[in-house]
């Protein structure tokens, strides 16, 4: 599975229809092999691309769970740290 793409369930504040579509576009990038489809595929990849981000809303929403919701800032604070550490600036 592509490294890109976030998980999306149980955030606050919750994940947006923008989210869902960027990581449906991730998911349909890594497995067609195109990062933009020529002429005669862009079809195809856009109805992919519409159909994967359907599927996840309607995925996400019917999830349950009793785990308090993750903060949204907070785990983006602790990827940038995360990366830092990994790539740090001369």
């Amino acid at each position: 599975m592509c490294r890109n793409i976030r998980t999306l369930f149980n955030y606050d504040p919750p994940s947006t229809a923008a989210d869902i579509e960027a990581a449906a576009l991730q998911y349909v990038r890594k497995v067609s092999g195109y990062r933009s489809p020529s002429a005669v595929n862009d079809a195809a990849f856009q109805r992919a691309v519409a159909e994967v981000a359907a599927t996840t809303a309607s995925l996400l929403d019917a999830l349950e769970t009793a785990a308090p919701p993750r903060d949204r800032a907070a785990e983006i604070a602790k990827a940038r740290a995360r990366n830092a550490k990994r790539f740090p600036t001369a």
